[in-house]
């Protein structure tokens, strides 16, 4: 990733703006993440559609979990180990899921994934953070 890329200089989450599912996974994030380190991108704005077709993401098919941290791109599972361990602390254990197959593991998440609006259901707009941590999304 360019430096002249929005949000250029540390870890980018891509999430669905409208999933109530995501949405609390954003606010989890906001709440433990203490070193304030992953910033994030609705993939409903310009920048999170961007930064899903930079990545060979269908930003009209939101099917997939993005992370970019260092300039790579991690999705689903491997995606999701990796930032939940890095909060850091307890979060760390983690990493552990790398033990399961990513098979069974992807195959999981993408049947949460298609299924998320069902479950959880779906919000008209997107999460808008408090002014406080408005610094941290991308537009």
């Amino acid at each position: 990733m360019s430096s002249d890329f929005p949000g250029a200089g540390g870890p980018i989450i891509v999430f669905d703006g409208v999933c109530a599912l995501c949405n609390g996974w954003v606010r989890f994030l906001l709440r433990h993440d203490r070193q304030e380190r992953y910033r994030f991108a609705a993939m409903q704005t310009p920048a999170g559609r961007a930064l899903l077709s930079a990545h060979g993401l269908d930003p009209d098919d939101p099917n997939s979990f993005l992370l970019i941290d260092d300039g790579i791109a991690w999705t689903d599972t491997d995606a999701i180990r990796r930032v939940v361990s890095g909060l850091g602390g307890i979060w760390r254990i983690a990493h552990l899921l790398g033990w399961l197959p990513r098979a069974f593991r992807d195959r999981i998440y993408r049947t949460i994934a298609r299924n998320r609006y069902r479950w959880f259901g779906r919000h008209d707009t997107c999460f808008l953070p408090t002014p406080g941590q408005r610094a941290r999304f991308l537009d």
